[in-house]
């Protein structure tokens, strides 16, 4: 019986490894586009919230649907594990076209194009933070931390005697000139974590917002940074754009051809003197997942995919339909609520049994917790996005 029990548990391990590897072999699909993404714009970084949340520079995606990039704003994340930091998603010249090189987190920064993001992202590494006995210490310098909430900071000046730029891709005309560094290689090998659902979310709010397309804000958006992810309400504006856009009259991008992670850019080492700016798509291009798609089993709320409005079908009531795309609008928000509240719970939990250097009996029984609760979340979305479309469901006509 337990030999039985522990197979059980077994391949159950098994599966949720290899569904989170394919999560991330997902996130890292590239998209190709003909032409280069605008300048970084200039914009301040708001205050950090809280202690654990690490900054993730804002970045230029690709809107395959309008052929447009757009601005996902800069912004505070909580680190998905104690220890882990962000290698921010990057733009490469290869084959003629650039492709996107999505981000993620792991206990050490990887390559990232040699772009410099500004606020600890110079274009290697991380300057702006870190990981100290199950803690994360700020530098003051590059961030913005109120040490009245925030106590773990301390102070190094970081020199920049370069000239300032705002080049956001790596290689082709113009493009900044860096290659992988050898502990950066060592780093993409190691045990890495996709972009949160929070992440997801923050950016697909970007996505519907046609202020923050570089063909309407011309370099500028007018949302640059965020406190927290999808917090658009209390947004920071950029202060200028990095350069003036100038977009070729045919726009177009594709996906990338093959499913894998995009491959390196054709460009040189990076040389002494390259610049580094103050600061400074869409990952994927594939259809918008509907709500009542089948989800494969989650052992954290960090790896649930967020959830997005389930597509609306006419039922030749206009009135109708747009109550019931509100409606959608709505649980979905407060499903993705959910998905960060538990994931911040789950976060803490994590971090006690880190810091109480708990056995592992003690951390098998918080994973097997953290599992139960993240799929008894699911099965509650999934029984009200059920609900919700029982609901509109048109009514059968009576018979005579």
């Amino acid at each position: 019986m337990r030999v039985a029990s522990y197979s059980r548990f077994l391949f159950f391990a098994l599966v949720l490894i290899a569904l989170t590897a394919s999560s991330y072999a997902q996130v890292g699909i590239g998209i190709s586009v003909n032409f280069g993404p605008p300048a970084l714009p200039v914009y301040e970084q708001p205050p950090c919230p809280a202690e654990g949340y690490i900054w993730t520079p804002g970045y230029w995606a690709w809107d395959a649907d309008d052929a447009d990039y757009y601005w996902v704003p800069g912004t505070w994340v909580l680190a998905p594990e104690v220890g882990f930091l962000w290698t921010p998603p990057w733009w490469g010249w290869s084959g003629g076209v650039y492709l996107f090189h999505a981000g993620w987190w792991g206990p050490h920064v990887g390559f990232y194009g040699g772009i410099s993001y500004g606020f600890g992202y110079f274009g290697n590494g991380y300057e702006g933070g870190r990981w100290d006995g199950g803690h994360f210490f700020y530098n003051r310098s590059v961030n913005n931390i109120n040490v009245t909430n925030i106590h773990n900071v301390y102070n190094t000046t970081i020199v920049n005697n370069t000239t300032v730029n705002h080049v956001s891709y790596n290689g082709g005309p113009g493009g900044i000139t860096a290659r992988a560094t050898p502990e950066e290689q060592r780093a993409e090998g190691e045990r890495h974590l996709p972009p949160a659902p929070v992440q997801r979310q923050h950016e697909q709010t970007a996505r519907t917002n046609p202020q923050q397309r570089a063909s309407v804000n011309q370099g500028r958006p007018p949302v640059a940074a965020t406190a927290r992810p999808a917090d658009f309400k209390q947004a920071v504006p950029a202060r200028e754009a990095g350069a003036p856009y100038h977009p070729p009259a045919a726009r177009g991008g594709t996906p990338a051809a093959r499913n894998e992670p995009a491959g390196r850019p054709e460009s040189a080492p990076r040389p002494e003197g390259e610049a580094r700016p103050e600061n400074a798509g869409r990952p994927e291009s594939e259809a918008r997942p509907e709500n009542n798609v089948p989800r494969p089993p989650a052992g954290h709320a960090k790896d649930l995919q967020a959830h997005e409005p389930a597509a609306v079908p006419s039922s030749g009531n206009a009135s109708r339909d747009q109550k019931y795309q509100q409606q959608q609008a709505k649980l979905a928000q407060k499903q993705n609520q959910e998905h960060q509240k538990l994931q911040q719970k789950q976060e803490q939990e994590h971090q006690r049994v880190a810091q109480n250097n708990a056995n592992a009996a003690r951390t098998q029984q918080l994973e097997q917790k953290h599992q139960q609760q993240t799929q008894q979340l699911e099965q509650k979305h999934t029984q009200q996005q059920q609900h919700l479309q029982q609901k509109q469901q048109p009514p059968h006509p009576k018979e005579k």
